[in-house]
């Protein structure tokens, strides 16, 4: 068993990751939690560090994504925090809607990101924000039009998301002001979605919202709440995570200007690249669960009704399962991070937050000329969850015409339709959909991890 003294030890160093000093580099704190891969914490919860035992944790059926009260609840939560088999029957639900609207979009988020770095194109010294230029609007514009939300109604969800977010943190790093935000944004965002549905009606065209209104499903149509619940995790999470990986991307190219060069040269790099950013600096650094049943794992025993943290980003760093886990290598091998998750919740975004870094990276790299941070490291984000620079100023040279971007003509379906996808288009586009996304039983490799090679070839 764990010493007091290592409880208190672990308990301690994990308090440092989280305050905001070490929010710029939490990683030599999680070099130091990795030495013991599962440890009980002095509150009586646990934290698992280690690779392999995080891979094994997200796919034991006895570990539940109820992190507070494991036990079945009269209220409505979303996917994402519910168990099999309602967890299975909405993600199904959402799948058949969100996954074929995501195929075929690439040349469209091509176009977004080419508009986007257009308004600052110059032959002369300038600066960018790399956050609130790119990395923030390209996401947002795109799952609102997805979901067929309006895009002036950014305004009113974008201030909600941060609120709603800083809530995922431990709530013993929040104050009471921010406590009292968050339940202040919880029904505020729900009477936006409320209204929202009734503006949209059942007709509302091909988008997903009307997609998951209007869809049939083996359990019967979506019911109002389940919508509202499901489309507001939708929203929030269909942009937060993947404005902090194009930035922690753009800083980890920025950072090693010869792989930058090589992006430059060679835009296939984008594949192995983005996943080496999740891997290296993940946008979600850590999930939680709850134990239904005593576990032993590690060495020890995690007992039935236990508070469990996964923290992914240092999973991704372990030495046991990565060779020199510290540096960034886009050519590293048999990449099976944990940056998107796993087991039945693994995250059923990831292919168009790939499809949506790949394309903005491989853009700034071409059209930057001699980028450079201004600040490094940049400022950060409260949050500690969702990890990323609250803003990324990025000064230049020049700032290229796009003259390839503009040759690419988007798809003329709407961005919110489903599109026919040929099986060929399929293979030429890097956005391949793993199966973890349609099946709450992922295939999986000999290690029990997903195989990132193995691709599911429907679109619909």
């Amino acid at each position: 068993m764990t010493s007091a003294i290592q409880q208190h030890s672990a308990s301690e160093l994990f308090a440092h990751a989280l305050r905001f000093e070490n929010r710029a580099d939490p990683y030599p704190l999680y070099e130091q939690l990795l030495r013991q891969p599962v440890a009980r914490m002095a509150d009586g919860s646990w934290l698992a560090t280690g690779h392999r035992e995080i891979g094994l944790l997200l796919r034991d059926p006895r570990i539940s994504a109820d992190r507070l009260n494991p036990q079945p609840q009269p209220i409505r939560k979303s996917l994402l925090m519910e168990d099999p088999p309602r967890h299975d029957q909405l993600r199904q639900v959402v799948a058949r809607q969100f996954v074929p609207r995501v195929m075929g979009m690439r040349d469209h988020i091509n176009a977004l990101v080419t508009g986007l770095l257009d308004a600052h194109t110059s032959e002369r010294p300038g600066q960018l924000d790399v956050v609130g230029d790119l990395a923030y609007p390209l996401p947002v514009t795109v799952i609102c039009e997805l979901l067929g939300v309006p895009r002036e109604d950014e305004r009113l969800f974008g201030g909600l998301a941060r609120r709603l977010t800083r809530g995922l943190d431990p709530v013993d790093t929040q104050t009471e002001e921010e406590i009292r935000e968050l339940q202040e944004a919880r029904a505020e965002l729900a009477e936006y979605l409320e209204g929202l549905i009734t503006r949209h009606g059942a007709d509302g065209g091909g988008d997903l919202l009307a997609g998951l209104m209007n869809g049939q499903s083996p359990d019967g149509p979506m019911d109002a709440i389940d919508l509202r619940v499901t489309l507001g995790l939708l929203l929030i999470a269909g942009h937060e995570t993947t404005v902090n990986l194009i930035a922690n991307g753009t800083l980890a190219l920025l950072r090693h200007p010869d792989v930058l060069a090589r992006l430059r040269n060679d835009p296939d790099l984008a594949t192995p690249l983005v996943e080496e950013v999740l891997r290296h600096d993940p946008p979600v650094q850590m999930s939680g669960r709850s134990t239904l049943a005593d576990i032993d794992i590690a060495g020890t025993t995690v007992p039935k009704g236990s508070r469990i943290r996964l923290l992914l980003a240092a999973g991704n760093r372990d030495p046991r399962r990565f060779a020199d886990p510290g540096r960034f290598l886009p050519d590293r091998a048999d990449n099976a991070h944990l940056g998107f998750g796993g087991g039945i919740h693994y995250c059923i975004g990831a292919t168009l937050a790939r499809a949506e870094a790949q394309i903005a990276l491989t853009v700034l790299a071409r059209r930057l000329v001699s980028p450079r941070l201004i600040t490094d490291p940049p400022p950060y984000r409260e949050n500690a969850i969702l990890r990323g620079p609250e803003q990324l100023p990025v000064a230049f040279e020049r700032l290229l015409p796009d003259s390839r971007g503009r040759q690419r003509r988007p798809p003329s379906s709407s961005p919110g339709s489903v599109v026919a996808v040929t099986a060929g288009q399929q293979d030429r586009e890097r956005g391949a959909l793993p199966a973890e996304i349609f099946s709450p039983t992922p295939s999986a490799s000999e290690d029990g991890f997903p195989q990132l090679a193995s691709r599911t070839r429907a679109a619909t």
